[in-house]
């Protein structure tokens, strides 16, 4: 899958509660760079033995990419928008098995794949980086 292309089904973010003014491409930045932290950090309660930082941080990484499947828009490209979705269902899995069997192995792929996803976001041109106001709100 070309990652590049990745970028585009989040041109249109739908983004709720009081967020509406946020950069839609700056929050979908941070939420990337959240998981990969959150990923990092189990990484390194793995190497401690501390089973429950672990568990705290590979749960908040789930919920992390849950929102970034939540926040894709299928109405941009159907075709990359389904495949990023199986893609985040598959890094999810991928966590939740990392955290059953204190895989870090597991935990660098799912890093690998959001790290690609991430810099072909950031990759995004900053004039085509605006969202319409009518593709934000709830």
């Amino acid at each position: 899958m070309g990652y590049s292309r990745g970028a585009g089904a989040y041109q249109q973010v739908r983004t709720g509660g009081g967020i509406e003014a946020a950069d839609a491409h700056g929050l979908i930045t941070l939420l990337m760079d959240g998981a990969l932290e959150r990923i990092r950090l189990a990484v390194a309660c793995i190497a401690t033995g501390n089973i429950a930082a672990r568990g705290e941080a590979i749960s908040k990484a789930i919920e992390i990419i849950g929102g970034l499947q939540g926040g894709l828009n299928h109405d941009v490209d159907p075709s990359l928008t389904e495949r990023l979705d199986a893609l985040y269902d598959y890094m999810a899995r991928r966590l939740l098995q990392a955290n059953l069997h204190a895989d870090a192995a597991a935990l660098d792929e799912v890093a690998g794949l959001l790290g690609q996803i991430r810099d072909s976001w950031v990759a995004i041109p900053a004039e085509a980086r605006q969202v319409p106001a009518a593709g934000v709100g709830a």
